[in-house]
């Protein structure tokens, strides 16, 4: 029987376009390799008691009006997927020895709290806090679906965005002359990214750093929430979300995709699916592998020769009989660096596997609402993230896997170090919980290639025109992924409406809605 759109994966991107096309009356069937459907968005429990997302910690582009409010309100649950604000004088909590600064949603109260920190660059700051909301600005006209008449309306936005096409973070910073240690806290949130200054595309810093200013927000009845809900509205509308479904081969009639073949992990049998169109969230540079790279246009063969993102190490911790609110942890992340050069601390962590001195994130769920908790009521979640390189953590996993349990414990106890000697002197004594997971734990159980974390690096390279979209030239077969689109929750709600939209013919996404 063929389907009107057969999804190779369910990651969210994946999970939104299918939703949008089976509320709209089409038939949807999702095929998924992992026992759990949404890709990073999934949720696990640990010790039957401890639930855990896979990678996403906060969102943005969730306000009114906003597009996850959009797509939201089409599929009808909008009331039923809502979410709680961070904290609006302080969302991230940037941290490095001799220096504080909690990040407000207000551009005039983060330029006068840098400007006490650093009054002889005051004139600096304000000029690269002008440029940030001028380029945010510039972004939204430019961005598709491109309308003329607001590029016009706001041209010298534009031209400002169109002068930092290849710009770096660090560029720009250069550029105004900011002391480094400005420059390290306004940079701190680099796990966002998994990219130094020095790599990171200047727009895609703009994009997230500004979004969140916009409004930083945590799903009120966590993730699994979110993606239970874009799975039931499928199911609901007479779709399939298949898990243990891994596909294995796309079946090609010269130019026209017309189906799949994927082996059902649990009965190792394998079967044939069709489809009038193939929507594509594995990775696309994997999935052109898979079909044949020849087959795909000059052109798609160019914007699929992108570099993947770098992966990341994750530590997933539970403390009993604590409050973390008593030592300085609430509704916000911390990003704390030993090293006031993020540059040479990504360095030394992702090129050297030297985490002595680590830069990393905290972030901590359970004080994030009171509506659902995910762990029992005399416990909190804890999580630590940072950066990790596949290829060490992959050969160290090959040849010896008590030296990499070995060293995905080493990791996490030097962060115990920085967290007690700098947040709470105890923590040790109240754990009763910890998992870590590294790069190839990323590839085992979100399939993704080496382990990356983002789909394509977010350099300036692969941020500009010649970036990867929905296009694949085959017939009937799209990209719909964060490599193809843009990574992270909001951008790839963005992405599988995009795809809806341009599918469909039904307008969804305003322009310069991300």
């Amino acid at each position: 029987m063929q389907t009107n759109y057969l999804i190779a994966g369910s990651g969210l991107s994946a999970l939104v376009f299918g939703a949008l096309m089976a509320k709209s009356g089409q038939s949807v069937q999702i095929l998924e390799a992992h026992e759990y459907p949404g890709g990073f968005g999934h949720t696990f429990t640990m010790a039957k008691q401890y639930h855990f997302n896979a990678q996403l910690h906060y969102v943005w582009d969730c306000g009114e009006g906003h597009t996850v409010n959009r797509v939201l309100k089409k599929l009808g649950i909008d009331q039923a997927i809502t979410f709680e604000r961070y904290d609006r004088n302080g969302f991230d909590h940037m941290r490095l020895p001799g220096y504080a600064l909690d990040i407000p949603s207000d551009g005039d109260q983060l330029i006068q709290r840098l400007s006490t920190l650093f009054p002889d660059h005051a004139e600096q700051i304000r000029g690269f806090v002008h440029e940030v909301q001028k380029v945010s600005e510039g972004l939204k006209c430019v961005s598709p679906p491109v309308r003329p008449q607001l590029i016009l309306k706001h041209l010298p936005a534009t031209l400002a965005t169109l002068r930092h096409y290849r710009s770096t973070l660090q560029d720009v910073f250069d550029q105004f002359s900011l002391p480094q240690a400005a420059q390290t806290l306004l940079a701190l949130q680099w796990p966002d990214f998994l990219l130094p200054p020095d790599q990171l595309s200047f727009y895609a810093w703009v994009v997230l750093f500004t979004g969140y200013q916009a409004g930083a927000f945590y799903p009120t009845q966590h993730f699994e929430h979110v993606i239970h809900s874009l799975v039931n509205i499928i199911e609901k509308n007479g779709g399939k979300v298949l898990t243990d479904m891994e596909v294995t081969e796309f079946l090609v009639d010269g130019k026209t995709v017309k189906g799949v073949k994927a082996i059902d992990r649990r009965t190792h049998t394998t079967r044939e699916f069709l489809g009038e169109t193939v929507i594509c969230n594995i990775d696309p540079k994997k999935a052109a592998q898979m079909i044949g790279i020849e087959k795909f246009s000059r052109a798609v063969q160019q914007r699929l020769n992108y570099e993947y993102s770098p992966s990341n190490y994750m530590a997933y911790c539970v403390v009993k009989d604590l409050d973390l609110r008593d030592y300085g942890f609430g509704s916000w992340n911390i990003f704390h660096s030993e090293s006031v050069d993020l540059n040479q601390a990504f360095a030394k962590m992702y090129e050297q596997n030297d985490f002595s001195h680590p830069s990393f994130a905290i972030t901590t769920p359970t004080l994030l609402t009171q509506a659902k908790r995910d762990c029992p009521e005399d416990c909190q979640i804890i999580e630590f993230l940072t950066v990790a390189n596949y290829d060490y953590f992959n050969r160290l996993q090959n040849r010896d896997r008590k030296a990499y349990d070995r060293k995905k414990a080493e990791i996490l106890e030097t962060i115990l170090d920085v967290v007690e000697q700098h947040y709470v002197p105890n923590i040790r004594e109240h754990l009763v919980f910890k998992i870590t997971g590294s790069p190839t734990t990323n590839e085992r159980f979100c399939w993704c290639p080496q382990g990356n974390s983002y789909g394509s690096s977010l350099t300036p390279k692969n941020m500009g025109l010649g970036r990867l979209n929905h296009n694949t030239s085959l017939k009937h077969f799209y990209f719909c992924n964060a490599s193809s689109g843009y990574p992270g929750f909001a951008p790839t709600f963005w992405t599988g409406a995009m795809l809806y939209q341009r599918l469909s013919g039904d307008p969804l996404v305003t322009a310069g809605s991300i």
